[in-house]
């Protein structure tokens, strides 16, 4: 596996000042998410549908004694994927590929094998190779992460090494990682967008679950997984939460960001490529992110849609949602759902 990574030891010294209350209980946040997102799959699909219904489907997995969604998801996604080679026009790309995300793991929850044939099917649309499909050679931090979790997903179900071939051909290609350890947007937008890392983060703990143990690339991916993850340790706000800009201290607290980064870390936890020093991370992440959620799913500061942007200051002031938000309740709903993976395992 490589080595385990520690946390920058001067990290540590935030929880002095991070405020003292009662963690929320990620099984109660997951259930009370799972109530608000994860219920449709509309055209365009789009990656933040396919995350919702994947958390709602691992919340079941990991708490058996709730309702199990199988059937009511079956029902949302059956409209777009009766003849589901139609479901992507021309004008779609990687994160509507993304959104079928969920395919492996209602297979594995009906034991109908038909869906694993479209989790390969969305797969293939990141083909044949790096170059030649829709990857953006600028380097987009999102296409990490669409890739990732399509791809690998595709590895783990099939066994063909086509996938996991493509997928750490990208990963080390992309070239906008920093010294500091933080990720540009792209090459065209070189910004330390919050969600862009998230992206980043997730992407590679996503390629690092599916890839083989022995993959020849694996310990280049977990180093570059590693770095970044210390660099964003170093710019966790004392409340937990990261920031719309990661660098920049007075851009606004992010939600988003911080479900993504704080997901890449509990899982890296779970799977033991992080070691302890990394557990007050995550817990003043969880700690920030679940006070920032509201019964009726409202969520505070998700950062709207955002491609590349021009200049610094359009990602400063760029817009945020306060209450119900898809990209946020999806991707909070993972992390709580990883919370919850976590606490089993100690």
């Amino acid at each position: 596996m490589g080595y385990l990574a520690a946390v920058p030891s001067n990290v540590n010294q935030l929880s002095d000042s991070c405020p003292s209350r009662k963690m929320n209980d990620p099984i109660d946040v997951a259930v009370s998410l799972s109530g608000h997102y994860g219920h449709v799959l509309d055209r365009p699909v789009v990656y933040t549908q396919g995350v919702a219904l994947s958390g709602r489907l691992r919340l079941h997995e990991l708490t058996p004694q709730t309702p199990d969604p199988s059937q009511a998801v079956e029902a949302i996604v059956q409209p777009q994927i009766s003849a589901y080679e139609t479901i992507f026009t021309a004008n779609d790309g990687t994160a509507n590929f993304a959104g079928l995300c969920w395919a492996d793991e209602l297979a594995r929850s009906t034991n109908k094998p038909e869906y694993l044939e479209l989790q390969l099917w969305a797969a293939d649309r990141f083909g044949p190779t790096v170059d030649q499909g829709p990857l953006d050679p600028d380097f987009r931090v999102e296409d990490f992460f669409f890739a990732a979790t399509m791809l690998g997903r595709a590895f783990r179900v099939s066994g063909k090494s086509t996938y996991a071939r493509i997928l750490s051909e990208f990963l080390i290609a992309v070239d906008t990682l920093q010294s500091d350890g933080l990720w540009w947007h792209c090459n065209a937008s070189p910004f330390y967008w919050g969600r862009g890392n998230g992206f980043a983060a997730l992407g590679f703990s996503e390629a690092l679950t599916y890839l083989a143990d022995d993959d020849p690339k694996r310990s280049t991916l977990l180093k570059r997984h590693i770095d970044h993850l210390q660099g964003l340790a170093e710019h966790q706000d004392s409340s937990g939460m990261w920031r719309q800009v990661i660098d920049v201290p007075d851009s606004y607290l992010e939600h988003s960001a911080t479900s993504m980064i704080g997901c890449a870390l509990a899982r890296g936890l779970r799977l033991g490529w992080l070691d302890n020093t990394w557990k007050p991370v995550v817990e003043r992440a969880w700690d920030g992110l679940s006070s920032r959620i509201s019964d009726d799913g409202s969520l505070e500061h998700v950062c709207v849609g955002t491609g590349p942007l021009a200049d610094l200051d359009s990602y400063i002031n760029r817009p945020f949602t306060d209450g119900p938000d898809d990209r946020g309740g999806a991707m909070a709903l993972w992390f709580a759902v990883e919370m919850g993976r976590l606490e089993t395992v100690g």
